[in-house]
This record gives structure tokens, C-alpha cells and sequence, in this order.
């Protein structure tokens, strides 16, 4: 490193962990596990992240770190491929299961509050032996934690070894019992013997054992090479004489480089307090329970205890959203009741009716609300008084052998539906759900519509938006330090897992009326809290009435033409199949479009374009920004490689796999909306995620062309036309644009004029597209590097770009630094309409990290807001389109909603639509710049716009 290193000296304790092989020691250490809530495997993660705070704690005060850092693999491509493309050759790929949870380790290293530190074109080792010697140079003791032999060449006095699978210690006398040589010899050792495990040649037959006789009798590799005809024993002389350039080339490849310029330096590495919202909400995002209490027994009493909150920024206190619930609370699930006969329920129902607020939970057999059936219901009317009705239950194969000769004692369940349908559907009665849309959804197919009602779930969103996780289980820890029965502990995992009709009643009734229980009192808990924290009006108007909304969209679906989407896969592979031919008369030959390496080979060996770069592999770059920059400057290849990677996407990503999407009785897709899933009140969706389908490319566009109304109907797509720049030009109160806007004139343009001085009517489409682009750029607040790459200028340009916009629209400078400053002050910002957006890492030590949380703050306010208003208008339009005959709500994306209705009543349809969202904020917010929506009708979601 060129920087001084100033945290770093003789009494300093560097930890490295080998990250890369500790990733596969937790994944063979433990079972396999899956995460309940979507069946990601998680077990090496969980692994690691017990070995990881196992460490950072420390035995005792001598062992503890005053620096650590995690050391992983970038890729398995590295300067040695370079130096001999056989190296590693012969490794198999990871497991399956193994693949998705390597990010999620990095995530766990930064959620432990650990730096996670990588670089393309060098392994792990490498850099594990750059910051070990540069410790150690500067006196400090360092501990390197892995059993991997390739590091033993590192060992010395300061540096040591820790296996901590073996609880083994590797010094210096371990390294001379495995190579029979000290550290310094080690190299040698490997160069000689070779090493099968990671295709390095050495000299054939030759093992550890003779490498350290020769070695111990010439000193050197080399000198041992330059002898080699005077050593007696024929066959070792023969072979070594052979094979003299190979034990070099290994040489080569097993010396580990110790002068990588690194991008962090060592003083990045000193142990701090992670952030506690990062590392609570990675914990609960992984199901971790068991670790979770562990880490919040080491805290003490409070989660917050000795860690630093961001989101506080420096007051010491506990965030309303995230405060505990009364002391003491008690679960006894043994007064949990289950329910078989019709006057037990009728008991149950008239127990609802008078407490006036009634939890209620559904059991179903599938986590897509739009084909799952009732398997129980549940109900809770106070603390520990709760009951499961189970309706659906059947034995393991169907029939009932689960249970004995007969299937579960059961009320029938059109009559349960009778019974309970009174309480679901009381005005007078409150009923309180956990994520409650999935239950209206499963309810609404059965007849059932239950309301009033409350959804905790969306509670704590607004109290904590951007803060934690808000399911069920993760409130239910934070708030009463009470852990709910796991889905798995009853269930069980993997192929094995049953669903929940195929669990005895015993088994099922605890588990399901627990989790009744426990929503009821989020509720009590949560719902004060709204009006302390001066959130009531947003979760009232914004979010209280969506889960009904959404249920019934999801329920509708939108009709997908299955023929379309069919002949889209053709079109796109003949286009793949026409420019590969393109392609290959364009280079002079075959290649595959699909290696970027071999791409790398014929742009910049075989045809010799300018402006390649290397990686620091040494092989060509040839990411999108690349090929790009060659299309622009006229060179057909690379345009065409773009063309067929474009293609490919639209494919594989979208024309094949939305079949499998289309429900086979519906012949619709049934899309899944998240209501608390973003931070800035989004709405997402996934199962499919139609919030992804390209729009940018008319070749994108047509997949649009499969989303089909019914015969005889239209889609009707209403889109909030320009709705960020226009809540931008009202918070920030640019008169300029507030004026453009009024009068209807192109916001580009005028920016664009304002800018350059350029009267509009000589206006050129590139000066828009400029303009454009810092419009939208400022709305996320843009860096003079992302403008750059954005529209093709020099980062100085871009910086003059940005300087000269806010001396033109100074509102703007005004409002980014006004709302930074709330963020710093408060940990969070506001929309228009009160919601908060919590900001973490505001405060954060790592000037990037505190960049992007700026970048979010800035934008926050305005996304939200788009947000808010957008809910305000879904959870109006039920009645304003309740006048339109047979018209039906189905889609939410972005900006915009779609709608089915008969073909006669479209015009009509869009009379409601464009005022209902054009007027959604009022009378909340008079915002001083029009909305306006822009709706059209047609036959298929493509052509309605």
C-alpha cells in the first residue's frame, strides 16, 4: 500500500479469514437447511455465521481481534489461468444448493459489522498474504483462520494459523511436521510434489516426503534443478531432468503473491460495532433464531446494547418501531383450544362477537393465495385464548391412514363457512390479520369477505419502514422476545416437508392458534403506537385498505395467450439463429455467442478493435459499457452480439418462462403484490414479477403483446404520466417547472433550453436526451460518474452538467441538502403525506456507504410520495369503477394501472379512472402541480399504451 497504515502496530491482532474455504467447511459441517418462507438453502450460511460471531467475540481478551477482515474469492478466473490455463481445471462446479447462498455469506461478513473483502484476478490466498505481511512488517501478531496448506508458506513467528473446525493451532513447528521443512521451504515442497487438487503438475512421482530430503540436502528448488544430473537414484535424476520446466511453472503458481495493491487497506479492517439494524434484520431475514438469541444474549437486555444505530444517529435511544413489549409476556399454549364440533364454534363465534376484536389466521396447503385451499381457520380473542377450526385435514396420501382408519374428526366445511360467516362479516367486530391479504385472498374464494379489519404487518410498515423485517415471526421476537413454533419443526424440510393437511391435529393446533394469539397482540401493542408516532393518517388512507384491493387483483389474474408468448420464443431464437450467422460472417468464423471470452478473442486478437481492456486476469472485457462504446463508434459486431444477448434475455427470462407461470385452471397469471416489502412504500411483485418486463425495447414491448384481455373486452392501461418530476417540481417549488408543467410544455425541452440556452424550437433530440437524463438522474441523486456513463461525456462535463442545473432550478440544491440534514438528524425523511422513510446508514463511517444512503434519502421523499399516491388511488378505484359494468382492476406496475372491462363500457371505464388517480391526493396535499394520467384502450397490454 502507497497509504501509511496508522491503526496498526506491535500490540495490534490481525484475524484473516479464509472466507472462500470456510464457505465449504459450514456447508459440509452442517445438514441441509432451508428457509421456510421460499426454501432457499441456507445451511452454509448459518454455519458461517455461527463461526463468524464465534470469532469476532473472541476466548478471552488475547485472542480477541483488533482487526478482521474476510477474505473470499472474486471468481475462479485469476492470473494463474493466465499463467496455465490448466490450473483448477479439474474442479468440479459447487453444488447446486451451495451456489445461491454464496452472496448471502458476504451479506452475512457486512451484517457482523466485518468487512468482506475480494479482487478480480487474485484468490483469496493471495490477498490473505498481502495484509499479512504488511501486519506483520509493522510488528503486529497476525492469526490467519484456515487449514488450507497453500497458506503454511505464510507462518512464522508473528504469523499463525488456526484451524478452528480441528480447534488446531498451525505454527511453525505443525508446518515442519506436515512438510517436513520450515514455512520458508514450502514453496518448494508444493512446486516439487504437485498438487492434484488443484492441477498443478509438479514432477511426476515425486512426493512431500522425497521433496523435503531433496530440498533439505540443495536448499532451493533451483539449486536442486541445476543438480539434478548429479543426484545418484536413476529414476528421481531422470524425472527431474524431464520435468525441470513444470517445477518451475508450479513454482509459479503456488507462490503466493504478498504485494497485491489492494483496494482496502489494513486500517479498514479495526473491529467496530456492526450496525444493529443490518445485522438484527440479516438474522431475521434468515430464519436465524437460535443465533439471533445468542447474539442478543452477548448485546445484553437491550438488542441496541453496545452496538452503534445509524438510524439514530448518536442518541442513544431505541426506535419507537423497534421497542420492546410488556415485560414478562407469557405464551401457554397449553389452553390453546382445537375446535371439531359445530357448538364449540358457535362458542368461539359468539366469544368474537363480544370482545369486539377477533385475531384471525387461515391454514392453507400453498403459499399462492389464488389456488390454495382452506385447511383451518383460527381465531384469538385475548392473551392465550385462542382456538384452531381445522376443516381440510386428510392423512399422508390423502385418505387419512395418518390418523388411524378414519381421516380427523372435522365440522364439514361449507358449514364452518356458515357459521363463521357472521363474525367475519360483523361491522361491529374488528378483525385483526398478519399480512392479511393472503388470507382475504384464500376468504374471497370462498365466499367470505371479512372486514373491518387491521393487518399488524402493515402496522409496524408504517412505524418502521426501511428499519426491519415485519412478518410475523421477526415482530413477534423483536416486540416480546417470544420465538413462535417453526413452520419446519412440525412440517419438516426439504422433499420430506409436508403440507400443513397432512399434519396431526395435536401437532397443528399449538402451531396455528399461536400464531393467532400472536397477532392479536402485535395489535395491542402496534396500534398505540401509530397515533404516538403521528403515522394513524398513513396507515389509515395508504395502507389499511390495500390488502382487500390486492387480494381481489390477484384473484382476477390477467389472461395470457399462451399461443403468443409461443410464438415470441421463435421469433426470438430465429433472430438469435440470424444474427449467430451475422456474427460469425462478420469475425471470419464460428464462436460462441455466449462466451465472453471468446467474444474478448475475436474483437481485440483476431479483428484488433481499439479501446480492449483487460481484466487483471488478462482477459478481455466485454460487459455491456464495452460493447456498447464499439457499437456507437460504428463497428457491426459488437452491435450484434448486443442484439443476440438481448434476444436471449427476452427468452430465457420472459417468453419461456411466463408459461409456466399461467395457472391451468384460470389460464391467467395470478401475480403475488407486496405491501411491505420496499422502502418507499413500492408496491412489488413476484410469482411472476411483472414489474420487470422490459419496456424499453420494442422488442421488449412485445412481450407485453401476450398479456390479452378476454373475448369481447379490452385492457385499459392508466399510467401517471411524469409523476416523480412533477411531485419534485411541488417539494422543491420550482416555479419554473411548476409553470411548465401548468401550461403543458415539454419538461425536457424547457430543462434542456433553461440549461443551454437554446430556444425550443431549434431543439435537437440529443440535447433532450441530455437533459432528460439529468432530470431523472437528480430525482436519485445522480453522481457526476453515473451522468457520465449515462449519456457518453467526460466526468467533468457531467460535474459542469449537474453545477449548472442547480444554478438554473437552485430549489432543487435547496431541497437535497435540507432533506440530507433531516436524515442525519432525524434517521429518516418524509413524504408529503407524513410517511417515513428510514434511512440506514446515514451516519455510516464508510464514506460509500453514507453516499448511497444520501442518494436514498434524496430520493425517498419523492418515490414515496409517487407511492402514497398511487395506494390512494388503488384503494378509491373499487367503488369509482364499481359504476362501470363489468370492469375489473388486475394489474399495479410502476406508475401505472390496468384494467379489464367489456369493450362498449372502455371509454367509460377510463371517464372514472383518469380522475380518480389525477385527484387521489387530495384533500390530503393540494399539490401545486397538475397529475395527469394518460389511459388507453386495446386488445392486448402492449397496444394500450
Amino acid at each position: 500500500m502507497s497509504v501509511a497504515i496508522k491503526t496498526v502496530d506491535e500490540n495490534s491482532h490481525v484475524v484473516l479469514v479464509d472466507g472462500s474455504g470456510y464457505i465449504f467447511r459450514a456447508y459440509h459441517a452442517l445438514p441441509p437447511l432451508t428457509r421456510k418462507t421460499d426454501g432457499l438453502p441456507i445451511g452454509a450460511v448459518a454455519g458461517f455465521s455461527n463461526m463468524l460471531f464465534k470469532l469476532l467475540q473472541g476466548q478471552n481478551n488475547e485472542s480477541r481481534p483488533t482487526h478482521f477482515a474476510v477474505i473470499f474469492d472474486a471468481s475462479s478466473q485469476t492470473f494463474r489461468n493466465d499463467i496455465y490455463d490448466l490450473y483448477k481445471a479439474n474442479r468440479s462446479e459447487p453444488p447446486e444448493d451451495l451456489r445461491p447462498q454464496f452472496p448471502l455469506v458476504r451479506d452475512a461478513t457486512r451484517a457482523f459489522g466485518a468487512p468482506a473483502v475480494e479482487m478480480e484476478g487474485f484468490e483469496a490466498d493471495d490477498l490473505i498474504a498481502t495484509y499479512a505481511k504488511q501486519a506483520e512488517a509493522l510488528g503486529a501478531r497476525v492469526t490467519i483462520i484456515s487449514s488450507d496448506k497453500d497458506l503454511m508458506q505464510l507462518v512464522s513467528e508473528k504469523v499463525r494459523m488456526l484451524d478452528t473446525m480441528k480447534n488446531k493451532d498451525i505454527g511453525i513447528e505443525q508446518v515442519i511436521e506436515k512438510f517436513g521443512l520450515p514455512p520458508e521451504s514450502v514453496i518448494d515442497v508444493q512446486a516439487l510434489a504437485g498438487d492434484s487438487v488443484d492441477n498443478i503438475p509438479g514432477v511426476p512421482g515425486i512426493g512431500v516426503k522425497t521433496a523435503a530430503l531433496l530440498l533439505t540436502q540443495y536448499g532451493t528448488l533451483e539449486n536442486l534443478l541445476d543438480h539434478a544430473e548429479e543426484i545418484p537414484q536413476k529414476g528421481r535424476r531422470e524425472k527431474l531432468m524431464a520435468n525441470k520446466e513444470m517445477a518451475l511453472l508450479s513454482k509459479e503458481l503456488v507462490t503466493l503473491k504478498t504485494d497485491v495493491d489492494v483496494d482496502e487497506s489494513l486500517d479498514d479492517f479495526v473491529v467496530g460495532d456492526p450496525d444493529v439494524d443490518v445485522l438484527f434484520d440479516f438474522l431475521e431475514l434468515m430464519t436465524f433464531r437460535t443465533l439471533t438469541a445468542r447474539v442478543r444474549a452477548q448485546l445484553g437486555e437491550g438488542e441496541t446494547d453496545g452496538l452503534r444505530r445509524d438510524d439514530d444517529v448518536g442518541r442513544g435511544v431505541e426506535s419507537p418501531a423497534e421497542a420492546r413489549g410488556p415485560a414478562n409476556v407469557i405464551f401457554n399454549k397449553e389452553k390453546y383450544v382445537c375446535v371439531q364440533d359445530v357448538e364449540t364454534l358457535n362458542h368461539w363465534v359468539q366469544r368474537g362477537l363480544e370482545a369486539g376484536v377477533v385475531a384471525v389466521d387461515l391454514e392453507t396447503d400453498s403459499l399462492d393465495s389464488a389456488a390454495a385451499k382452506m385447511v383451518g381457520v383460527c381465531l384469538a380473542v385475548a392473551d392465550n385464548e385462542a382456538c384452531y377450526i381445522p376443516l381440510g385435514h386428510v392423512g399422508a396420501d390423502g385418505g387419512g391412514d395418518m390418523f388411524g382408519a378414519d381421516a380427523p374428526k372435522q365440522i364439514p366445511l361449507n358449514e364452518a363457512v356458515r357459521i363463521l360467516k357472521p363474525l367475519l362479516h360483523a361491522k361491529g367486530v374488528l378483525k385483526v390479520g398478519q399480512n392479511f391479504k393472503y388470507d382475504l385472498g384464500v376468504f374471497q374464494r370462498y365466499g367470505l369477505y371479512p372486514a373491518p379489519y387491521d393487518d399488524t404487518m402493515l402496522m409496524s410498515y408504517a412505524l418502521g419502514m426501511g428499519l426491519h423485517n415485519h412478518g410475523m415471526d421477526a415482530l413477534s421476537e423483536m416486540h416480546f422476545g417470544h420465538k413462535p413454533i417453526a413452520f419446519k419443526d412440525i412440517a419438516g424440510t426439504g422433499k420430506s416437508q409436508k403440507t400443513f393437511d397432512q399434519i396431526e391435529l395435536d401437532v397443528a393446533t399449538p402451531y396455528a392458534a399461536e400464531d393467532a394469539d400472536v397477532t392479536l397482540r402485535l395489535w395491542k401493542f402496534l396500534k398505540p403506537k401509530l397515533a404516538a408516532e403521528h403515522v394513524s393518517t398513513v396507515y389509515e388512507t395508504m395502507d389499511r385498505g390495500l390488502p382487500a384491493v390486492l387480494a381481489q387483483m390477484e384473484n382476477h389474474g390477467v389472461k395470457v395467450d399462451r399461443a403468443e408468448l409461443s410464438r415470441l420464443s421463435g421469433m426470438f431464437a430465429q433472430k438469435m439463429a440470424e444474427l449467430e450467422d451475422e456474427a460469425y460472417n462478420l469475425a471470419g468464423a464460428k464462436f460462441n455467442m455466449g462466451s465472453p471470452k471468446q467474444i474478448g478473442e475475436i474483437l481485440f486478437d483476431q479483428m484488433g478493435l481499439e479501446g480492449g481492456k483487460k481484466t487483471k486476469t488478462g482477459a478481455w472485457q466485454t460487459g455491456v459499457d464495452v460493447l456498447e462504446k464499439l457499437a456507437d463508434a460504428g463497428e457491426a459486431l459488437p452491435r450484434t452480439i448486443l442484439d443476440w444477448r438481448g434476444y436471449s434475455k427476452l427468452k430465457s427470462t420472459y417468453s419461456d418462462a411466463l408459461v409456466q407461470q399461467i395457472n391451468a385452471d384460470t389460464g391467467r397469471v395470478h401475480t403475488s403484490f407486496s405491501l411491505a416489502a420496499t422502502t418507499t412504500g413500492r408496491l412489488s411483485s413476484s410469482d411472476p414479477n411483472l414489474q420487470n418486463i422490459p419496456i424499453r425495447t420494442e422488442e421488449g414491448r412485445k412481450i407485453r403483446d401476450a398479456f390479452v384481455a378476454e373475448t369481447g373486452h379490452v385492457l385499459v392501461a392508466a399510467d401517471y404520466s411524469q409523476i416523480e418530476l412533477r411531485i419534485l417540481a411541488h417539494v422543491a417549488d420550482l416555479m419554473t417547472m411548476k409553470q411548465a408543467f401548468a401550461d403543458g410544455v415539454d419538461i425536457h425541452a424547457l430543462t434542456a433550453s433553461e440549461m443551454f440556452n437554446v430556444p425550443l424550437e431549434e431543439m435537437t433530440s440529443e440535447i433532450r436526451r441530455n437533459a432528460k437524463a439529468i432530470n431523472f438522474g437528480i430525482i436519485y441523486g445522480i453522481s457526476a460518474f453515473g451522468l457520465a456513463k449515462n449519456i457518453d461525456i467526460s466526468r467533468t462535463e457531467a460535474s459542469d452538467y449537474i453545477k449548472k442545473y442547480f444554478e438554473k432550478f437552485p430549489g432543487i440544491k435547496d431541497y437535497m441538502e435540507e432533506t440530507k440534514a433531516q436524515a442525519r438528524e432525524e434517521g429518516y425523511v418524509k413524504t408529503i403525506f407524513g410517511r417515513k422513510c428510514h434511512i440506514k446508514g446515514i451516519a455510516d463511517r464508510n464514506q460509500m456507504m453514507r453516499a448511497f444512503a444520501e442518494r436514498q434519502a434524496i430520493n425517498a421523499p419523492i418515490q414515496g410520495a409517487a407511492s402514497d399516491i398511487m395506494r390512494r388511488a388503488m384503494i378509491r378505484m373499487p367503488e369509482a369503477i364499481s359504476s362501470v359494468e363489468g370492469a375489473r382492476m388486475l394489474l399495479q406496475v410502476h406508475d401505472e394501472l390496468v384494467f379489464e372491462v367489456p369493450e362498449g363500457n372502455a371509454a367509460a371505464l377510463i371517464g372514472v379512472v383518469k380522475p380518480t388517480m389525477e385527484n387521489a391526493a387530495m384533500p390530503a396535499v393540494d399539490i401545486s402541480v397538475p397529475l395527469v394520467v394518460e389511459a388507453h384502450a386495446a386488445k392486448n397490454w402492449n397496444d394500450a399504451h
